[in-house]
């Protein structure tokens, strides 16, 4: 949504100073530099450009304007739908993980949608999500984000839908951890009127597993509950890869953790580009991966926050067949 709002702006402004040179060429009076309007068409205001062009019968005859703006146009639109087409297509990754249970369990994983918009209501990310069949959804974190397009009313809009296909359990990331005030408040409370397990700092015991759940803003200092034993396997939410350590010593026998975003770029034969820790070219950014025999799965995630960009890093939801 970020590039979004950034072409929109760009394409009003170039598009109104096509027309306010135009009328003080029409007045006689001091103009704006040729310069000054190609940059606005090079720096995404193409559109606006060839709209005040036309409409304005303005620089229509030079050269430079004519063949320049109309190219400009044909890249821009191109990278639009390029950068659309990388940020929105819906993919599911599924994986398959023992934990000697006596019937199978579907989890979907959700993770790091920051607001991003699939659709009214997220129609299209809960279609797929209930197209998987799952007995429960696993959202870990940055469901809200925290920096250029917060909206608690899209997040709901998830949650709300999500509950009516599986129970949901749900864990804090880094950018519920920036927000806090009472905003956020009323969002947990309204989560869990829904039914929503808010699982930051607690587990819960079935007859055959247990469901753990680590806060984002815990991580670095965690003591909120004892290490498990073997008697039972460990299902472990939390938001952020690096803390294997810590996962593994807590008795985890799956962790399910998010944050990376599949490394934004991931570049054919090379990998993944950056992690939100300016890790560059990180060995392990998605995917279900092996610590010291605990299986751990990265979501490359949904939306994007600072950075609008991901290129051959679809967004992803996760299935996994526990059994």
């Amino acid at each position: 949504m970020i590039l979004v709002y950034y072409f929109v702006i760009m394409n009003i402004l170039a598009f109104i100073t096509y027309g306010i040179d135009k009328a003080r060429a029409r007045k006689g009076q001091w103009r704006i530099s040729e310069a000054m309007l190609i940059l606005l068409a090079f720096f995404g205001g193409a559109l606006g450009a060839s709209l005040g062009m036309l409409i304005f019968h303005h620089k229509t005859r030079k050269r430079k304007f004519f063949i320049t703006v109309p190219l400009l146009l044909a890249l821009q639109l191109a990278f639009c739908i390029f950068a659309l087409y990388q940020n929105y297509h819906l993919t599911v990754s599924s994986h398959e993980v023992d934990l000697g249970l006596s019937r199978e369990l579907k989890i979907v994983q959700v993770s790091d949608l920051h607001n991003q918009f699939f659709g009214l209501h997220q129609e299209r990310l809960l279609k797929m999500i209930e197209e998987q069949s799952p007995d429960m959804i696993f959202v870990t974190g940055d469901l809200i984000d925290s920096s250029t397009h917060t909206s608690y009313s899209l997040a709901m809009e998830f949650i709300r839908g999500a509950v009516k296909i599986a129970p949901v359990y749900y864990v804090t990331g880094n950018h519920e951890v920036r927000l806090e005030g009472d905003k956020l408040r009323s969002c947990f409370a309204e989560m869990e009127s829904l039914g929503v397990n808010m699982m930051d700092d607690r587990f819960i015991e079935y007859d055959e597993y247990i469901i753990a759940g680590i806060a984002d803003i815990s991580l670095m200092t965690f003591d909120k509950y004892e290490p498990f034993d073997d008697s039972k396997p460990v299902i472990m939410l939390a938001h952020e890869p690096q803390y294997t350590g810590l996962y593994k010593r807590l008795g985890a026998d799956l962790v399910f953790t998010g944050h990376y975003h599949g490394g934004q770029i991931i570049i054919p034969g090379v990998g993944a580009l950056i992690t939100p820790e300016f890790e560059f070219f990180p060995a392990i950014y998605q995917g279900l991966n092996d610590y010291e025999g605990m299986k751990y799965v990265i979501s490359r995630g949904l939306g994007n926050s600072a950075v609008p960009v991901r290129v051959n890093d679809y967004p992803e939801i996760v299935t996994v067949t526990v059994k």
